[in-house]
């Protein structure tokens, strides 16, 4: 009789996902890759496609090729959404809303967060976040349909609210989008329209702190808010987003003063993040404690209490204050990989411990700011650095170098090269396979047909 491999299952193939499955390439067991969109998404440099800086393939594989040589790996496009821990098993749904099962003796959850809007959901008609390639590719179709719209309007108030943008989040992510627009409309489109100057375009960045980019040093914080005081960002700090609607958003100070209406027709959504359902839906069947966020409480081997065969890696391991970056799902991705070949050879577990390898944020062209340990470095000589660094951790070679060539031929221009956006058709039906909108409350009966992997 063969003896039979274990069945690695990872739940997700985001930063940390790649890398355990990589490191289990290798190893004596059976790895399955569950994602729902079956890419690899290098998230960090969302809001450079979003911008018309880079394009899809720049930022995303497919992860069917990553692995395409390793005969132990397999890709499965699916989105979890059961776990019965006593059978173990995952019941994934597919675009088409039928189900299938998974088997496993080792899972990994490396789910990620995702847009948090804090409990006002209808906020999402109208403001997208920056999570996956549809939210990409949303912005960039909405802001730079604003500008065409303007075009061929006249002077007034319509046209103003559609040369608006608000942006809700003072963090990396909404501070990177703020300057990327008036960026663009001071410089890519300065020169492209008749009726308009985008130059004139207004970008307001509202956050409920005193500063941009809480994270980082107060002297770096300083000069990423000058460089967007510079570029023509108003910024707005001590107060929250209270509502979003079609052609405004309302924002109320956080010491009770009056609340304050905004004319705009285009409002982005960088506030916050929380956990995806089923990592909610996991800590609920299995009794585990998560914070206010969704983040599930695990021991020193990053494993849910009880369940040594459960690994929570990235954003979703709620120990320690683990921070939200790429770096920590990496290796709490490698880690969970090196406790698999530890059990495997009969050896114990050694304790997770995060290596911080610091923070960097792109504010405009030539000007970015970089944080590791006591080192600081802001201008362009920060601005060099991140993007070595950022291209440094693209997936694939075939990534790098075509974003190494888009990114050296930006030094020499400020051009966007890729702008196409899609608006889609009336005489068109709704896209025929999406996944459902099933609530991880209610137990998962639902489903057409499911099928045993």
């Amino acid at each position: 009789m063969t003896r039979q491999r274990p069945k690695v299952l990872i739940i997700g193939g985001g930063f940390g996902g790649l890398f355990c499955a990589r490191r289990l390439a290798r190893t004596d067991v059976d790895v399955t890759i569950l994602d729902r969109s079956a890419s690899h998404l290098f998230q960090p440099l969302l809001y450079q496609c979003a911008t018309g800086k880079l394009s899809i393939g720049h930022i995303s594989r497919p992860l069917r090729e990553e692995f395409a040589r390793r005969p132990n790996i397999r890709t499965l496009l699916g989105e979890a959404v059961e776990l019965d821990p006593d059978a173990h098993t995952v019941t994934a749904l597919r675009p088409d809303e039928t189900a299938f099962t998974i088997e496993y003796d080792v899972l990994v959850l490396a789910a990620g967060m995702r847009q948090s809007y804090f409990g006002n959901e209808h906020f999402a008609q109208w403001a997208p976040g920056m999570k996956t390639l549809d939210d990409a590719l949303e912005i960039r179709q909405r802001v730079l349909t604003a500008f065409e719209i303007a075009e061929s309007l006249p002077p007034g108030p319509e046209r103003t609210s559609w040369l608006t943008f608000a942006v809700a989040g003072g963090g990396p992510t909404g501070v990177e989008l703020a300057g990327q627009i008036r960026e663009m409309a001071t410089r890519t489109l300065a020169n492209e329209f008749h009726s308009i100057q985008p130059q004139e375009a207004r970008v307001l960045l509202f956050d409920g702190g005193q500063r941009v980019l809480k994270s980082f040093a107060p002297k770096l914080a300083q000069k990423a808010t000058d460089t967007l005081r510079e570029l023509g960002v108003e910024m707005h700090f001590g107060v929250h987003v209270t509502d979003v609607r079609r052609d405004e958003v309302t924002v109320t100070p956080k010491d009770g003063g009056p609340a304050r209406d905004f004319a705009t027709r285009t409002a982005l959504w960088t506030a916050g993040v929380e956990a995806v359902p089923f990592a909610r839906h996991v800590a609920s069947t299995l009794g585990a404690t998560t914070d206010r966020a969704g983040r599930v409480q695990v021991g020193p081997d990053l494993t849910v209490t009880g369940h040594p065969e459960i690994f929570v890696i990235g954003d979703l391991a709620g120990r320690d204050k683990l921070p939200g970056v790429a770096e920590n799902a990496m290796q709490g991705g490698l880690y969970a990989a090196a406790c698999v070949r530890r059990d495997l050879s009969g050896r114990p577990r050694r304790p997770y411990r995060y290596r911080d390898l610091g923070s960097a944020a792109y504010i405009s062209h030539r000007n970015a700011l970089l944080q590791v340990g006591p080192l600081r470095v802001a201008g362009s000589l920060g601005w060099l650095a991140w993007g070595l660094i950022h291209i440094a951790f693209l997936t694939g070679v075939k990534n790098r170098v075509s974003t190494v060539s888009t990114w050296l031929a930006s030094i020499a221009r400020r051009g966007r090269y890729h702008r196409a956006f899609l608006l889609g058709g009336a005489d068109r039906p709704e896209q025929r396979y999406t996944y459902t909108n099933w609530d991880p409350e209610e137990p998962f009966r639902h489903i057409r047909g499911t099928v045993r992997h």
